[in-house]
């Protein structure tokens, strides 16, 4: 018995030093790589002159010999690549931290640190790559990456479904985005960003490309850059392939908040702002008009394309869309990515109505705040034993405080209180450029009812979560008699009698330092210091003296419009705590029927089951049949008559061939027996032979010579 002990012991001595080792390798690769990433910002510092030429660095290499030339993949250093370099690492170094202590219990620890690590280095991949083959390359690995990570609990039917789900709808896009490099490659020789002059993003190219159309008077500048904007749907979420994203939530939380902050969704905006000279049909400073937007820096685009046209619209009708799911939504997750799937569509706003940097700062301070509420999700499911029903809730704000402070500093972010947090002025600027997008005012409309929305919804949230007195314990039976937390256990429903409890310090300090930065990053994107628009422009980063009345009136508006959120949500969810967890919906009794579409989210994928989906089973089963009784009929057939030519070769050859063939050799074999009798090799019977011959010959010779 003491023997077996000691065996158990040196087992768990070994597990927890590979845990750590796991742990330790990943976290440290991910601080080495922000230290890198620093170094490399740094680089990208100071080399700006006047907005027509930025400080990048490229490094291009042949990859293999493809006829005449080379097929070339390279690095490129820039300041759209620095900056998200930093994000990158910095997001994905905290979510490691807190994955220590969130996945402490779980069983396959070190399998999770290596696939989370995976999923960070292919989202590197893409930032830094000069290629669009090689963003591609890695563009694939991020949703590999994503489709293990969100299957990671694959013994949940839930996690392996949604994990499928991802990873094909994704494809959807991608299918898309891989005939646009193929379209742009033919047009263009190269896949190279940036080549002396010679890339797919120089001017040299895009003259070739603006010039040339397709069937409908279309550029093909136009064609390719709807191409490769169908993967960026897939990948960020947007109408119509948003679908996957809400179900990614059946990983593990740490999962959630890379695929939402840092890695993943961030990929379709940034690839947009990538190729946004594609995009717009002409190079970066061409596509600037001379007036101005809420950071002062010109943001109005000259030629307004085609392409910017339809990202615009899509955003637009996204940031809508998913707002109004998320107000009717009880998973704290799911409420989330609900937000991000809205928020996502903003970027796509700032990106057709203002530019790359409108669009990419508020991804950045989007991934902290976002990675915060995410983080902070998981923190009040852990320490409500992994309820994530904001139902069962409530009363959370004294027994997780550090949860509740750094979690309403990111919902007032995300919500876009004016001033102090980030995401009021990114938003801001974003309201802005769409107001002076001259095509049309309604995407203006559209984001300014999903800023409202977002307010309200996060307003909701929050009363249902941490205000009130806790839910755990009342009215659970009537939604149901068992629950299953993360990993898939189910557990009957008296859990809810258990009290919350605040996360380890390995998971709130990241929290805190998420939270610090949701405020710290609104110094480097005001109206009257727009440092980052300046860096990601080449301009020179300066104070500005004066604002602009349209962006003091657009601020107004926003503010006004985050106030109502707030309010119109503490007047339905604040005025009179939530006391039963059974109880409908404020805005169910008001309207049941909107509120029931809204909760079945627009019923979008019963659509997909009855349509694509069963149009596709219809599909596949007329192939098996196809298979079965065409082509299957026809090998058959083709069978049978190679077997009837088979049988008709072998009665010839038995029947005919091998019987001429064995008559003739049984002839041979009788004659030469015949001859064999003759050569017995006894002279006698060779002279009796002579002699009868002799006296034949003589009888012959008498009888004829007689006549």
């Amino acid at each position: 018995m003491k023997r077996l002990n000691a065996k158990t012991q040196r087992r768990k001595e070994l597990k927890q030093r590979h845990r750590t080792l796991a742990a330790s390798l990943a976290i440290g690769s991910m601080v080495v790589a922000f230290f890198l990433a620093c170094g490399a910002f740094a680089q990208t510092l100071g080399g700006h002159g006047d907005g027509h030429e930025t400080a990048r660095q490229v490094f291009n290499i042949p990859w293999f010999q493809l006829g005449a030339g080379s097929l070339k993949i390279g690095w490129v250093l820039d300041p759209l690549t620095a900056a998200m370099l930093v994000m990158v690492t910095f997001v994905s170094t905290l979510i490691f931290i807190y994955s220590v202590g969130y996945m402490a219990h779980d069983e396959n620890f070190p399998r999770f640190f290596t696939f989370l690590s995976l999923f960070a280095a292919a989202m590197l991949g893409v930032v830094m790559a000069n290629s669009l083959l090689l963003l591609f390359i890695c563009w694939e690995l991020v949703g590999f990456a994503s489709y293990i990570l969100i299957g990671f609990w694959y013994h949940k039917p839930s996690a392996a479904a949604a994990a499928k789900k991802a990873f094909i709808t994704t494809r959807v896009g991608d299918v898309f985005f891989f005939i646009g490099i193929l379209w742009l490659y033919a047009e263009t020789g190269t896949l190279l960003f940036y080549d002396n002059g010679n890339g797919c993003l120089e001017q040299s190219a895009l003259t070739k490309l603006v010039g040339a159309s397709v069937a409908g008077g279309m550029a093909v500048s136009t064609a390719i850059a709807l191409l490769i904007f169908c993967g960026a749907v897939g990948k960020s979420g947007q109408v119509p392939l948003h679908v996957w994203l809400p179900d990614a939530m059946e990983g593990p939380t740490p999962v959630s908040a890379l695929i939402h902050a840092a890695t993943m969704v961030a990929a379709g905006v940034f690839l947009i702002a990538r190729v946004f000279p594609l995009m717009a049909g002409t190079m970066m400073h061409d596509t600037m008009a001379p007036s101005t937007g809420a950071s002062g820096f010109t943001l109005l685009l000259s030629n307004h394309s085609p392409a910017l046209q339809v990202v615009t619209w899509i955003g637009a009708i996204t940031a809508i869309f998913a707002a109004l799911v998320a107000v009717a939504q009880t998973d704290i997750k799911r409420i989330l990515a609900y937000s991000t799937v809205s928020q996502l569509g903003f970027m796509f706003v700032g990106l057709g109505t203002g530019g790359p940097a409108v669009g990419m700062f508020h991804l950045l301070t989007h991934a902290f705040f976002k990675a915060l509420l995410f983080l902070g999700a998981g923190s009040v499911i852990h320490g409500c034993h992994e309820e994530q029903d904001i139902r069962r809730m409530g009363g959370l704000r004294k027994l997780m405080p550090v949860t509740f402070a750094t979690y309403a500093i990111g919902m007032l972010a995300l919500a876009g209180f004016p001033l102090v947090f980030s995401g009021f002025w990114s938003k801001d600027e974003i309201l802005h450029s769409a107001w002076l997008w001259e095509p049309s005012k309604w995407p203006f409309v559209l984001a300014s009812c999903g800023a409202l929305l977002t307010a309200f919804y996060m307003t909701r949230q929050m009363y249902y979560v941490f205000f009130g007195s806790t839910r755990r314990s009342r009215g659970n039976e009537a939604l149901t008699s068992h629950h299953h937390d993360e990993h898939g256990k189910s557990e009957p429903s008296h859990v809810g009698s258990y009290a919350a409890h605040e996360s380890s310090p390995v998971m709130t300090l990241p929290l805190g330092v998420l939270a610090a930065c949701a405020i710290l990053l609104s110094l480097f994107g005001t109206p009257v210091f727009p440092w980052f628009h300046d860096y990601l422009s080449g301009h020179a980063a300066h104070l500005r003296n004066s604002i602009e009345v349209d962006i003091v009136a657009t601020m107004l508006l926003s503010t006004a419009i985050v106030g109502s959120g707030l309010a119109l949500g503490w007047w339905l969810y604040g005025r009179k705590p939530i006391t039963d967890a059974a109880a409908p919906d404020a805005l169910e009794q008001l309207k049941p029927d909107w509120f029931a579409v809204l909760r079945g989210k627009f019923f979008v994928d019963e659509l997909y089951e009855i349509s694509f989906i069963r149009w596709n089973a219809a599909f596949a089963r007329f192939c098996g049949w196809m298979e079965d009784a065409i082509w299957g009929g026809a090998v058959r057939l083709v069978a049978l008559a190679g077997l009837g030519v088979s049988w008709v070769s072998r009665l010839i050859d038995e029947f005919v061939i091998n019987l001429g063939f064995s008559g003739s050799c049984r002839g041979l074999a009788e004659g030469g027996g015949w001859l064999a009798r003759l050569q017995t090799g006894r002279v006698q019977s060779y002279l009796r032979v002579l002699g009868v011959a002799f006296v034949i010959l003589v009888l012959f010779l008498i009888w004829g010579g007689g006549k």
